[in-house]
């Protein structure tokens, strides 16, 4: 769970990241950076989610 966690933080640094670098620059792939980590971690997440979920039906 701790590595969860910290990934998290980091993809939440990166997406603030690309979308400051988007603000101060206006070139827009920093904004496409910034969608592509949101859209990976989206995923990530449900699939994280998904394989707890399996695991609370199998044990039962």
């Amino acid at each position: 769970m701790l590595l969860l966690r910290i990934v998290g933080a980091l993809v939440v640094i990166g997406i603030g990241a690309g979308i400051v670098a988007y603000l101060f620059t206006g070139e827009k792939r920093y904004l496409a950076l910034s969608g592509r980590l949101t859209k990976y971690a989206l995923v990530f997440a449900l699939v994280v989610l998904a394989l707890m979920f399996l695991e609370r039906v199998i044990a039962l």
